[in-house]
């Protein structure tokens, strides 16, 4: 069972480094904190242990951002039933990911992420319009799988959002519900199957308060920076980690790697 102690003391600076960087972009973008946390996270250990060291702060962030989202209410109750077929989806995935070996979700999590990077994906919005539930059932448990399996939920469900043409306004709290429902099926099915221990509950504890504490910074710089800009600097983040985790993944496969004589 994974435990934060198991790790020396630079991967422990770096995890609460980048668990700072993510609640400031999850606060200045109203989305991003496991897109960005888990990639930079599995570029020093398995995604499992990333996933599980970012559950609590994960939870933490999601919830602040719903409860300080406006007409939060109205927005889930629309797409409810896109957040229900999330559960789903993820009590999925984090049942493959509790059961089967971490290493092959690397590689996944980089395709996610480079799925969101492509952002030109669309699937025509009269279509999406005239089968809702469908289209909801499709994307929620497709969104559900990548997040149980990778935490990358967003990947997939940021071509329904921008496919339907929503508004900023709407998308934020209508992705971040579907992140909390996720994430909390996501634990109960980790603890049941003996991944998540209340020490590690209680050593995470601190991460979900200096994520949370990130995440309000953010959200107060937010009208003081060119979103564009920032968004920019995150894409070219995310595809130096995509590359990274590619290469990993590689060479953990024995595809590439320095002979011994190098």
């Amino acid at each position: 069972m994974i435990s934060l102690l198991q790790f020396d003391a630079p991967i422990l600076l770096a995890v609460i480094g980048v668990i700072l960087l993510s609640g400031l972009v999850h606060g200045t973008l109203g989305l991003g904190f496991p897109m960005v946390a888990t990639p930079m996270l599995a570029t020093m250990m398995d995604v499992r242990s990333a996933i599980l060291i970012t559950l609590l702060p994960t939870m933490a962030v999601n919830i602040v951002s719903i409860v300080n989202s406006e007409s939060r209410m109205e927005t889930t109750r629309r797409f409810l039933p896109l957040v229900m077929f999330s559960l789903l989806g993820t009590v999925a995935g984090a049942s493959v990911l509790a059961l089967t070996e971490p290493a092959p979700f690397r590689i996944l999590l980089a395709a996610l992420v480079l799925l969101y990077l492509w952002n030109g994906l669309r699937i025509p919005r009269q279509w999406l319009e005239r089968n809702s539930l469908l289209a909801m059932a499709l994307f929620g448990i497709s969104a559900g799988i990548a997040a149980g399996t990778t935490n990358v939920m967003v990947a997939v469900l940021i071509i329904y959002f921008l496919s339907l043409e929503t508004p900023r306004s709407t998308l934020v709290p209508a992705l971040n519900s579907c992140f909390l429902v996720g994430k909390t099926s996501q634990i109960v099915v980790l603890a049941i199957a003996g991944l998540v221990s209340f020490r590690l509950v209680l050593e995470t504890a601190p991460l979900a308060a200096a994520g949370v504490a990130a995440l309000l910074i953010g959200q107060r710089l937010q009208p003081h920076i060119q979103v564009t800009t920032y968004q920019a600097i995150l894409r070219k983040l995310l595809l130096v980690l995509a590359i990274v985790l590619i290469y990993q993944f590689l060479a953990e496969a024995g595809m590439i790697g320095w002979t011994e004589e190098h």
